[in-house]
């Protein structure tokens, strides 16, 4: 395998020995008795491998494979951002408009190409590369190295650089009692109080998904009554479904079996808060309080990408991708993590579940079978789980949304300072262990 590089831009290059080369044929064959170099010694290393010459450029062309799509994506994404202020600065708010681009995304294996990224990112690198690759990336996307837990030599691949820890007092964890903390880095998209039997969830502004479709089960009854939305001004949809009559060709509503975890509580509300990880956060999701997970559910879905366009070409896009249902009890009722996946962030790890597997091949083409679901023992009372700690993580960024049930009021004129509200803005940048919302004020 042979690549051409730019003579004015070399890559993976020590910048000691830049002065060394004049031409573009001195400063390939260097970096191929690198690579050779290295490609030897692994091999004296595993006792002499008799096929290492063929293995040689193995390394090489993982990486520049692997690099070139971070540039694509790193160019889309700077693409997409810059529209995105420019329509928030006139006051713009994007609608919901299916487009061409959103159908071929159907037609695409997007599951097989997320499991060759996969297996690209887990590549090892060279350990002199290292920290110029990493380095490069946090510039792309704006991530904090000085956080790093390990120096960046030790971290042997990309897929080890995404799923990195932090170094500890980092992410301070709320210390008040009467506080739901951000389980994740990321950005506020949406967040509010669900009311009404079937609780939709805004997508963007003319189209909305299930939160049961979402979960794959009930949560508990709430008072009747529209969605209600930070934003108020959400367009209100007809939330009418024929359960008895619900076809498994209807891919996006696909549900198991009910479980009733939560009775009916008149004095809890259910609220819901919808962040984004971008390329560059921190990838690790925790724990936002102290409780008990009863029920796994892992959805082989589809492998959607999750940016701002697709939010708003694509329905029930949350819905229908793959992802991780955490399911259980807090102090305070019900509560819902879902770790949605998305294009190359298949692989959701899930700490409390190590041989839990995600984006798997699948035998049937249409992605409609029912969730894997585990009950976790003991039935009851499951794995707990203590405020900031971690549960799960993800390869690379995505979405987490969390359901979950909290203090409310009798009545607009009830003054009970115990009503859950919500402490954090739309399109805000938020860190784990920062404070959602409180319930009590302290």
């Amino acid at each position: 395998m042979k690549f051409r590089f730019s003579q004015n831009v070399p890559m993976f290059l020590p910048y000691s020995q830049l002065g060394h080369l004049r031409n573009h044929r001195r400063f390939f064959s260097w970096y191929v008795k690198q690579f050779r170099t290295a490609s030897q010694v692994r091999a004296s290393v595993s006792g002499g491998s008799g096929n290492s010459q063929g293995n040689a450029f193995l390394v090489p062309g993982a990486t520049v494979a692997t690099l070139l799509m971070l540039g694509a994506l790193h160019a889309r994404r700077m693409i997409n951002d810059r529209k995105v202020e420019e329509a928030r600065e006139k006051g713009i708010e994007f609608e919901f408009q299916p487009d061409v681009k959103a159908t071929f995304l159907r037609m695409l294996p997007l599951r097989s190409i997320s499991r060759v990224w996969g297996f690209l990112t887990s590549v090892e690198v060279p350990v002199w590369l290292r920290p110029h690759v990493y380095k490069a990336w946090a510039r792309a996307f704006h991530s904090n190295l000085e956080e790093a837990a390990l120096p960046l030599e030790e971290y042997a691949s990309l897929r080890d650089f995404f799923v990195r820890t932090l170094k500890e007092g980092c992410r301070p964890i709320d210390p008040n009692p009467y506080s739901l903390v951000s389980p994740v880095d990321g950005t506020i998209l949406r967040f509010g109080e669900l009311k009404g039997a079937g609780a939709m969830i805004q997508q963007v502004k003319g189209f909305s998904y299930s939160v049961s479709s979402l979960l794959g089960a009930s949560f508990p009854m709430i008072a009747e009554g529209n969605t209600q939305d930070e934003s108020r001004n959400g367009e209100q949809e007809s939330t009418q479904r024929e359960k008895s009559k619900k076809s498994w060709w209807r891919i996006s509503l696909a549900t198991p079996k009910v479980r009733e975890t939560v009775s009916e509580s008149p004095m809890k509300g259910l609220y819901y808060c919808v962040i984004y990880l971008k390329l560059g956060d921190y990838h690790r999701i925790h724990s936002p309080v102290d409780w008990n997970v009863l029920v796994r559910r892992h959805f082989s879905g589809r492998l959607f990408p999750l940016n701002e366009r697709a939010t708003r070409t694509i329905r029930n896009l949350y819905v229908e991708n793959e992802r991780v249902v955490l399911e259980g009890l807090w102090q305070q009722g019900f509560m819902a993590i879902a770790a949605i996946g998305a294009t190359n962030i298949g692989s959701i790890e899930l700490f409390i579940e190590p041989e839990l597997r995600t984006n798997r091949p699948r035998k049937k083409l249409i992605p409609s079978e029912p969730p894997d679901e585990r009950v976790y023992e003991p039935e009851g009372v499951g794995v707990m789980l203590k405020k900031g700690d971690e549960v799960a993580a993800f390869n690379m960024g995505s979405t987490v949304v969390l359901v979950f049930q909290a203090p409310t009021l009798k009545s607009p004129n009830d003054s009970d300072a115990s009503e859950f509200r919500f402490s954090i803005r739309r399109g805000e940048r938020i860190h784990v262990g920062q404070a959602l919302g409180r319930w009590h004020d302290s």
